[in-house]
């Protein structure tokens, strides 16, 4: 298995972690996306690609970046989500920022069980085509398209934003007008979003936010979405402490030409970045 680039195999003292979860058992229409890590390892790594991110930070030089590898994924979907929980900790224990290659948009309702465990008030900042707001997809409360409900419902964060939405349904709607969430829909999105966030932040971002001009590798496609420009600007404009990520929803084999999988390599360096250099302005502030 190739490691994300700039990352180091294993090591105690690691900032970041980066880990694999290969799991789409929970995809309504096409599978796929178990190998979206390794294409996102595989685009991370050769000689084009520079450690250097727009904003200046060197990852391999001005942090520690450590790529654990694979989750073990076999066994049932709840054997699997309590996998994930529990891995989530682990890295949170460490005061370490999980990086979380997916995999299907499953993953995420189990890890932020594990991040509602160690922060009282979590923001959640969504980057998806669909509101993944489902009561339950043919019969099925836990797929990928009903993570946020679940999220929601149990008040594991304070505030969910999502941005470049544009497959919503009425259904949808009505639990984002319950719960409070803010949708920002693609048809409103007409420059950069200067978001600000007070709590600690995790973002969740599937693929299919980006138009499929962009992001041909991903299973449901949404013509209108946002350029991989865009996204990077969004980053760049957040006020935010980013504690956690996952990129999620890449399906390999609908993009031979490797573009979406660049695209969410840039997206995983661009938000490290933003990590690195948010704490690297408080530790001068604060000598």
């Amino acid at each position: 298995m190739t490691d994300f680039g700039g990352a180091i195999k294993q090591c105690p003292e690691y900032k970041i972690a980066i880990l694999g979860i290969p799991f789409d058992e929970k995809s309504c229409f096409l599978r796929g996306a178990a190998r979206g890590p390794q294409a996102i390892r595989t685009a991370s790594t050769g000689r084009t690609i520079s450690p250097w991110t727009e904003l200046g930070v060197n990852l391999e030089e001005e942090t520690v970046m450590a790529d654990l590898g694979d989750m073990d994924v076999s066994g049932s979907f709840l054997e699997v989500f309590s996998r994930i929980e529990g891995k989530a900790c682990e890295i949170l224990e460490k005061k370490a920022v999980p990086i979380f290659l997916g995999g299907d948009h499953s993953i995420t309702y189990p890890i932020i069980k594990a991040f509602a465990r160690k922060y009282n008030t979590l923001d959640i900042l969504h980057f998806d085509a669909h509101p993944d707001l489902y009561e339950e997809l043919y019969g099925d409360r836990y797929s990928h398209a009903c993570p946020f409900a679940r999220i929601v419902e149990e008040g594991l964060a304070k505030n969910l934003v999502q941005i470049g939405i544009r497959a919503a349904t009425g259904q949808q709607r009505d639990k984002a007008a319950k719960h409070k969430v803010r949708m920002i829909e693609m048809k409103d999105i007409k420059d950069i979003l200067w978001l600000d966030f007070l709590n600690p932040l995790y973002i969740s971002f599937d693929m299919d936010v980006l138009d499929p001009a962009f992001a041909p590798g991903v299973s449901h496609h949404v013509p209108g979405g946002l350029s991989t420009r865009q996204v990077i600007d969004m980053i760049h404009a957040l006020n935010a402490e980013v504690v956690g990520l996952d990129v999620v929803e890449l399906n390999p084999d609908r993009d031979k030409s490797g573009i979406t999988a660049a695209a969410a390599v840039r997206v995983i360096m661009e938000v490290a970045g933003k990590i690195v250099a948010r704490n690297k302005s408080r530790n001068m502030e604060s000598t």
